[in-house]
């Protein structure tokens, strides 16, 4: 029989059972179900509401059912529905009456909500932990290899050199912005919601805070109402999984063209690439190009839940149970991108040869020779006029700026003399980039000494929660 069943005169539909069963998926949460519900038991027992030896026996047959869960040895069945039903009809097995006393002043609903944030507080840890092992490899990678010069590109054109280095500083500061992004996710679901019943609260003389303190969370829910309907948090982690997907699609997205023959700037290790069952020549980024697409699944997962939650009327309604396979879905997606993204990152070998000729070939160093013009007293519009007619005399010459002479200079204007042919050298280009946060080799070790700040910061918090 059912534990709600006392209502009911009829069995419930063997196919409306399986549709509406969750243990399938939600059997992840038993942890988090156990620890709630012991923290649960100890506050009635606390309160005076159950006596101290029941609260006892409650306490170690939930232990003991979480050794069993985790050992394989508990017997799932469907007929639960979920894995609260299923771990509090074992424990009154296991323990007879007593058992059926700790769900006393509180609701599956009040249940659902505390083991879901509980699971996904200890979830953005770790995928806190992951972000910051990838800032690390980022920042190695960086430092490592910060003579590199390459081209920058605006609308996939090649735009200004830059530092190899630099460009990999413009991901880091991404990914800081995600971890940022994690950290609020953390405040704002650090509520507890249990001891808001069903929706009205309870008459029981409970002490909620007793229960938050020994659940790790930062404060108790205010609304009851809301407290058992919210799945805000669940939102607020999907739309930060979803933009750190958005970099880490990016990024994959350029180490797909870097690694092509026409670009050539990068070689990926052979353990994250992938041959062709016809061709047998062919290297594939299949690993990059995997997370490009992965990032779509994730997204998904927000869009099906901000569908799920649009028209809900307060309280809890069933269509919150598809919370909890997009959020776990999207966690685990999420978690693993970050692994094989970091083991990809850190085996992958630059090739410095390629990127200078590329930095060097396409005029890169044009707005450097506007710049010196300007420095000479023109307006940086006329500049800008000349130094466009000198790229289109060297196109119809097929030549770049170094291969010109003086005197073809001087046809442009007469401000150029023997000074402009260090300017348009691309080492000068880039070390000339002297603007707080620009590419030049200084201001880049600068961008350094903030990273590694900002990781040692990252870590605190993590260790701090």
């Amino acid at each position: 029989m059912k534990l709600w069943g006392g209502r009911f005169k009829k069995k419930t539909d063997e196919l409306v059972e399986e549709y509406t069963a969750s243990l399938s998926f939600d059997c992840r949460l038993y942890k988090c179900d156990v620890q709630g519900s012991i923290a649960h038991a100890n506050m009635l027992a606390r309160c005076g509401i159950i006596s101290r030896d029941e609260a006892s026996k409650i306490v170690n047959g939930l232990r003991e059912i979480g050794r069993d869960i985790k050992g394989g040895k508990f017997s799932f069945d469907i007929a639960d529905e979920d894995i609260h039903m299923a771990i509090e009809r074992t424990l009154i097995e296991k323990i007879g009456p007593a058992g059926g006393k700790l769900h006393t002043a509180r609701s599956r609903n009040d249940q659902v909500a505390t083991d879901l944030r509980l699971f996904l507080k200890d979830e953005i840890l770790t995928t806190g932990n992951l972000l910051v092992e990838l800032q690390r490899i980022l920042l190695d990678l960086a430092e490592e290899n910060i003579g590199i010069v390459m081209p920058g590109y605006t609308h996939l054109q090649r735009a200004q050199p830059m530092l190899f280095s630099h460009y990999l500083m413009a991901y880091f500061f991404m990914f800081q912005r995600d971890f940022k992004r994690l950290k609020c996710c953390y405040k704002w679901m650090d509520s507890m919601p249990l001891g808001s019943g069903a929706l009205a609260g309870t008459s029981f003389p409970i002490d909620r805070e007793f229960v938050a303190k020994e659940l790790g969370f930062y404060k108790v829910s205010e609304n009851s109402l809301d407290a058992v309907s919210d799945r805000d948090f669940v939102i607020d982690f999907l739309a930060v999984a979803s933009l750190l997907m958005v970099h880490l699609s990016r990024f994959c997205e350029e180490l797909v063209l870097w690694s092509t023959e026409e670009f050539d700037f990068i070689e990926l290790d052979e353990a994250y690439t992938t041959g062709s069952s016809i061709m047998p020549q062919k290297k594939n980024p299949d690993v990059a190009e995997l997370i490009r697409g992965k990032s779509g699944r994730v997204f998904g997962r927000l869009m099906s839940m901000l569908t799920v939650l649009k028209g809900l009327p307060l309280a809890y309604n069933r269509d919150l149970q598809e919370d909890k396979e997009a959020l776990f879905d999207a966690v685990d997606t999420t978690k693993m991108t970050l692994k094989v993204f970091t083991g990809m990152l850190a085996s992958l070998k630059p090739k410095p040869e390629k990127m200078k000729m590329a930095a060097e070939e396409g005029y890169l160093v044009a707005t450097d020779v506007a710049d010196y013009l300007v420095r000479k007293g023109l307006p940086f519009r006329e500049a800008h006029e000349v130094v466009g007619k000198m790229v289109n005399f060297c196109l119809k010459r097929g030549c770049q700026f170094d291969q010109l002479e003086l005197k073809d200079y001087r046809r442009f204007s007469p401000h150029f003399d023997e000074g402009i042919f260090e300017v348009i050298r691309v080492e000068n280009s880039v070390e000339s980039k002297v603007s707080q946060g620009g590419t030049s080799p200084d201001r880049v070790r600068e961008q350094f000494g903030i990273a590694t700040k900002v990781i040692a910061d990252e870590e605190k918090w993590l260790r701090n929660h």
